[in-house]
C-alpha cells in the first residue's frame, strides 16, 4: 500500500466534491494526490477507434484542468487517465494508494431509491480504505460517527475514525447497536432483565473497543453510544450531521469484489454523509 490518495473522477457533478474532499485531506496530511479517470464502454466496433481517441482526449482535459483547479499550496497531485472497465482499474490503482475517493450521485434520503452499485463492488475489492463522497452538502455539520462491533475489522475502523477525528478537530461518536432476538409474535413483552443485559454488555464490548483511544488522542472528544435497533438505520441516523461515517467491512476471499458486510452496504445504498469503510 502507497502513500497518495487516489480519487476516481468522472464528469459528474458529485466528481468535484470528491476531489475536493481529497485534496484537502492531502493538503493537511501531506500526501501526494492522484486523480484517475476511466474511459470504458469499448466494444470493438468498426469505427470505435475515432470515438474512443476522442473521448480519451477530453478525459484528459477534464482531469487537467481538475489537477490545475486544486494546485495549490505545494499540493503533489498527478494525474492518470485509463481505458477499460472502470471498477477493475479503481480496484487495481487501490493496490498502491493509501486511501481510494470516489463520489456518488445519491442525494440522501428523500431523493429517489438507494444508488452505489459500482461504489458497494469498489469498497468490498479495494486494498486500501474507501472513501465514498455523496452529492450533499456537509457544511455545517459536526462530528466523526464511527460503527463498533468488536469485530477486528471494527478495531480498524475505530482506529481509522479516531485519527482522522483528531485530524478534524471532531468529536468521535462511538456508536455500537444491539438487536434483539426474534421471538414469536405471541410474545408480548422481552424480559426487562434480557434487555438491561444487552444493554450492558454491548456498553461494556464499546469500552472495550475504545480502551486507548484517550492516551494516544488526549485532546479527542469520545462519545459513547449504545443503542437498541438496527445497525445501518441508526449509524445512518447519526451520519446525518456528521462530517464523516466511517464502518469496517466484512467482505473477504474470492467474492470479496461482490461481497461487502451488510451493514456497510446498507449504509453505502443510502449515504447520508462522507463515508469511509475500511478493512
Amino acid at each position: 500500500m502507497g502513500e497518495a490518495i487516489v480519487v476516481g473522477i468522472t464528469d459528474a457533478a458529485v466528481s468535484r466534491r470528491a476531489v475536493d474532499w481529497a485534496a484537502q485531506r492531502a493538503r493537511e496530511r501531506r500526501q501526494p494526490l492522484e486523480l484517475l479517470t476511466v474511459v470504458g464502454g469499448a466494444v470493438g466496433a468498426v469505427g470505435e477507434d475515432a470515438v474512443l481517441d476522442a473521448a480519451l482526449e477530453a478525459a484528459r482535459g477534464h482531469v487537467e484542468g481538475e489537477a490545475s483547479r486544486i494546485s495549490a499550496d505545494g499540493l503533489d497531485v498527478r494525474t492518470r487517465v485509463e481505458r477499460g472497465n472502470p471498477v477493475a482499474k479503481l480496484l487495481d490503482a487501490s493496490s498502491h494508494a493509501a486511501l481510494l475517493v470516489i463520489g456518488s450521485d445519491y442525494r440522501g434520503p428523500g431523493s429517489g431509491p438507494a444508488r452505489g452499485a459500482h461504489g458497494v463492488r469498489i469498497a468490498a475489492g479495494a486494498h486500501c480504505p474507501v472513501v465514498v463522497v455523496p452529492d450533499v452538502d456537509t457544511a455545517g455539520r459536526a462530528g466523526v460517527v464511527v460503527g463498533v462491533d468488536g469485530s477486528p475489522v471494527s478495531e480498524k475502523a475505530v482506529a481509522f475514525a479516531a485519527a482522522e477525528a483528531d485530524r478534524l478537530g471532531e468529536p468521535l461518536v462511538a456508536v455500537a447497536v444491539w438487536t434483539p432476538l426474534e421471538v414469536p409474535r405471541n410474545m408480548a413483552v422481552y424480559p426487562a432483565e434480557y434487555l438491561e443485559n444487552m444493554q450492558k454488555l454491548t456498553a461494556e464490548a464499546l469500552g472495550l473497543s475504545l480502551a486507548g483511544l484517550a492516551s494516544k488522542y488526549p485532546d479527542l472528544e469520545i462519545v459513547r453510544k449504545v443503542e437498541r435497533g438496527y445497525p445501518s438505520q441508526i449509524i445512518n441516523e447519526l451520519a446525518a450531521s456528521a462530517r464523516l461515517a466511517v464502518v469496517g467491512s466484512h467482505g473477504r476471499g474470492a467474492l470479496a469484489r461482490f461481497l461487502l458486510g451488510s451493514i456497510s452496504q446498507e449504509v453505502l445504498a443510502r449515504l447520508a454523509t462522507v463515508t469511509a469503510v475500511v478493512r
